[in-house]
């Protein structure tokens, strides 16, 4: 049930006082007030959720949410969460959620860096592969699977194929790049594939490839080691998501992944053959889709020192938060990954 917002608008002295009141402790109140105006309460609140108590296990059993149908009869499902309150636990301080921030935002940076590599090597990737099938075939549709060109969206009630059209136009369209302007100057609309793919996003890009014959994905998929191109594009999908977080300044080291990647099938991924489990905590944390950034900078950069950077930054900068029972384990380690041999 939704209710009408009737919050007041604090200042920033009054921000620092309605944290103090819940616990959150604050040495050098001016300094926090700073840090306030120079980033923000709201940007800072994701870091203080992680600084709070929980209430301890709850059994939620009226949730319409948790309605299942079995054989005709419906049934309400209980659903244990640990539920976060407002208060701070016991010696969390301002601080602490700053240098969570900080950690953060290099981690954000590392991440970006992987995967503007990714991104280049996948434009490659899609303008040899669909190039070949002609300068436009990504406007063809009998270049492309028909669950892409055909099916209808129930919502949208058009195809993915129509959106994605619009949309890659639009980044087509608005592109200030010289060798657009150079080539609009010259040639009629529309644009080769290995044109038009330099202009688009990584979710643009992302689309296209789901989207692709089955025989293309594969062959692109095989570069990387996959049989499976299902499994790329799940892949893909969670790099995605990833840019999406990083780009977008929000907060990553502990993040809900709410695309997901499918497990590779053995053999695929060596590493991941012992390493990679349902375990539905790593599964929905971001250290897998930080794994999947090497995985794929193997076959891009495999000179890189992305995974040595990676690893310097979770061991030697992330925040001594022990007092609050706070580590790595948040963002889905996985076990002995510090051996890893890539």
């Amino acid at each position: 049930m939704l209710i009408e917002y009737k919050k007041d608008w604090l200042n920033f002295e009054d921000q620092l006082t309605k944290l103090t009141s819940r616990g959150l402790i604050a040495t050098e109140p001016h300094k926090a007030i700073e840090t306030l105006k120079r980033i923000g309460y709201y940007r800072l609140s994701g870091y203080f959720y992680s600084l709070k108590q929980r209430c301890g296990a709850c059994c939620f059993i009226d949730d319409p949410d948790n309605i299942k149908v079995r054989k005709g009869v419906k049934q309400v499902e209980k659903v244990v969460k640990n539920e976060v309150v407002d208060f701070f636990k016991p010696g969390a301080r301002f601080q602490d959620a700053v240098h969570l921030y900080v950690f953060d935002k290099k981690l954000r940076l590392l991440v970006l860096d992987g995967l503007e590599r990714i991104e280049v090597g996948l434009r490659v990737d899609l303008a040899n592969t669909l190039g070949q099938r002609g300068a436009f075939s990504y406007l063809n549709p009998d270049c492309l699977a028909r669950h892409f060109t055909q099916e209808l969206d129930p919502k949208s009630h058009t195809t993915g194929f129509i959106d994605w059209q619009s949309n890659q136009a639009r980044q087509v369209a608005r592109s200030k790049e010289e060798f657009i302007v150079s080539y609009n100057k010259k040639y009629y609309q529309p644009v080769p594939i290995w044109i038009a793919c330099e202009l688009w996003d990584f979710g643009t890009l992302s689309k296209l490839f789901a989207g692709m014959l089955p025989d293309d994905q594969r062959l692109i998929a095989s570069r990387y080691g996959l049989s499976d191109p299902k499994v790329m594009v799940s892949w893909i999908r969670s790099l995605n998501y990833l840019r999406n977080v990083g780009a977008h300044h929000s907060r990553l080291w502990n993040r809900n992944m709410t695309e997901q990647p499918k497990k590779p099938k053995m053999g695929d991924a060596p590493l991941f053959d012992q390493t990679w489990s349902n375990n539905a905590h790593m599964l929905a944390r971001p250290f897998i889709g930080l794994c999947l950034i090497q995985f794929f900078l193997q076959t891009i950069n495999p000179t890189s020192s992305w995974w040595q950077r990676l690893t310097d930054l979770l061991l030697n900068e992330f925040p001594d938060l022990t007092h609050l029972d706070i580590d790595l384990n948040a963002m889905g380690i996985i076990e002995g990954w510090k051996e890893w041999k890539w």
